[in-house]
């Protein structure tokens, strides 16, 4: 389970993922047989969730790594360029971007 931390270790990865609501489903089973067959048995990966917004137009998957290259590395292999592809087919658009977490709020 990803820990939302401003610890500076490590590379976060937030994609949102656009669908419509008949291929959310879909597109989770993808997103979960990447993760369990291929993106967590990856070097440097550390924890990732997959969220789905009420309406299932909209998933965002948060991942953590330990370094920018292991996030890079995974997204560059034939394995990884393969799955893109039939996700491409499974949603509207995908964007991965890179974040730093600047700060986290606990009661």
């Amino acid at each position: 389970m990803p820990k939302i931390t401003t610890n500076k270790d490590f590379q976060t990865v937030i994609t949102t993922f656009e669908m419509t609501p008949g291929t959310c489903q879909d597109l989770m089973d993808a997103l979960q047989d990447a993760y369990d067959s291929f993106i967590s048995k990856q070097p440097g990966f550390i924890a990732a969730g997959l969220h789905v917004n009420d309406a299932q137009t909209r998933i965002a998957n948060y991942s953590q790594w330990r370094r920018r290259e292991d996030f890079q590395a995974m997204l560059r292999s034939d394995e990884m360029r393969a799955r893109n592809r039939r996700i491409a087919e499974l949603c509207k658009g995908f964007e991965p971007v890179m974040y730093d977490v600047a700060r986290t709020y606990d009661p």
